[in-house]
């Protein structure tokens, strides 16, 4: 296998901008999995016993693939305060097409199928595995060419895997603790960081040297790609394992057919973005957009967390607490019952799936405490109104479960605002 393209670090805006490049696909990367999880049909939609054992035996690899997805994002948002950044939850808007990575490097929904499995596994394939990737993801464009030492401008430069981008920063951070010195490098808060009891995570604690960075950086790489040589219990390896399963299942069964019809479907463009497909089921629309404003509100928060202002350490748990819960009890119903809605009746038969469409790029960033948390709040309540709302011919429980949810967030957040 051809060596990896060298990638240049040579100040600490360029490592940071690599570093935001990581945030982006390690948050794209988790709203694929989800998506492809989501779509697995259930027990409900007729499936025999024997089916749903081995359909809710994948879902549960992806979604934990997807937590560990999470955890990496956590990471990285760890490495930018150590080095003086601020946290980056924004993403391109999804579909995204090579626009700003390397044309290798391409990013869609895609409902559970050999095709978007060969995808994850191409994506997250050790540094010396040959891969194709999925159907229809053909290179575009050019290679990115390798900064020069005197550039000042940060922009992204050529890696052919996550584990290649994430080894360049290794080797960044490596390069500008020996130029500057360590102290230098690492001058952010040690406070600003997550750690193991805001979200449950061993590995995740604070960094403030190079050692730390480095050990980081490397179970990172080791969780998605595995250590040389061992990648059975590695991303890589877990979703090869599927898609093999799947494939057998389906050689022995070619009628076998354990996925919901979905096709990525979103109300509205945003910013000159259009969906694949526009919902026009009023029911389906109403419960994407819910879906979405839940998620926009739960990055919100994850910002607030990283970027906080004034919280003590029990409020900083508190809004790690809230957006976790948020994650299982609103992201997570809404995501499932979206791949089962209709798309509408110029579309029949295929399903609408969660978009997770954001409404705008950046500005996630609330900065004054107790204004931040009456905004979450009152944002909540909203969306709990709003749930409460809906009465669809299906998925009315899902939402008044999740209009309660969401109000019972919003009481634990007001519980710690102070009177005027």
């Amino acid at each position: 296998m051809a060596a990896e393209p060298d990638i240049t670090v040579e100040n600490r805006k360029e490592l940071t901008y690599l570093l935001s490049q990581g945030a982006e696909l390690e948050h794209a990367l988790m709203c694929q999995y989800l998506y492809a999880a989501f779509s697995l049909k259930s027990a409900a939609d007729g499936l025999t016993p024997e089916q749903v054992e081995r359909v809710e035996r994948w879902r549960t690899v992806i979604l934990k693939i997807a937590g560990e997805e999470m955890l990496h994002w956590a990471v990285v948002q760890n490495l930018l305060a150590a080095v003086g950044s601020a946290p980056f939850v924004s993403r391109p808007h999804l579909p995204h097409q090579a626009q700003g990575y390397p044309p290798g490097v391409q990013l869609s929904l895609l409902p559970f199928s050999e095709r978007s499995l060969q995808h994850f596994i191409y994506l997250e394939r050790p540094q010396d595995v040959e891969s194709a990737d999925g159907e229809g993801f053909e290179p575009v464009g050019d290679p990115l060419a390798p900064m020069r030492a005197d550039e000042i401008v940060p922009r992204g430069q050529e890696f052919a895997t996550v584990g290649h981008l994430y080894r360049s920063c290794a080797r960044g951070l490596a390069h500008l603790a020996e130029k500057m010195g360590e102290e230098r490098l690492f001058i952010g808060p040690a406070v600003h960081q997550a750690e193991e009891s805001s979200f449950g995570w061993p590995t995740l604690g604070a960094i403030t040297n190079l050692a730390q960075a480095e050990a980081a950086i490397e179970r990172i790489v080791e969780q998605g790609e595995g250590a040389t040589g061992d990648w059975e219990d590695a991303h890589f390896g877990r979703f090869l394992s599927v898609r093999d399963e799947y494939l057998a299942l389906r050689a022995e069964d070619p009628d076998f057919d354990p996925v919901h019809p979905c096709v990525g479907a979103g109300m509205r463009a945003v910013e000159g973005i259009e969906p694949p497909v526009f919902i026009t089921d009023p029911a389906t629309g109403a419960c994407s957009d819910l879906f979405n404003a839940v998620y926009e509100l739960l990055l919100q928060m994850i910002a607030r967390y990283f970027a906080f202002g004034h919280e003590t350490a029990e409020e900083r748990a508190v809004l790690a607490n809230s957006a976790v819960d948020l994650m299982f009890t609103a992201i997570k119903p809404l995501g499932l019952l979206l791949a089962t809605l209709p798309v509408g009746p110029e579309h029949p038969g295929a399903t609408a799936g969660a978009n997770f469409q954001l409404p705008y790029r950046a500005s996630f960033l609330l900065p004054h405490r107790r204004a931040a948390w009456i905004r979450f709040a009152e944002r909540l309540e909203d969306l709990a109104d709003f749930a409460a709302g809906q009465h669809p011919e299906q998925g009315e429980d899902t939402l008044a479960r999740v209009s309660t949810d969401l109000r019972a967030t919003a009481a634990r957040l007001l519980a710690h605002v102070e009177a005027v």
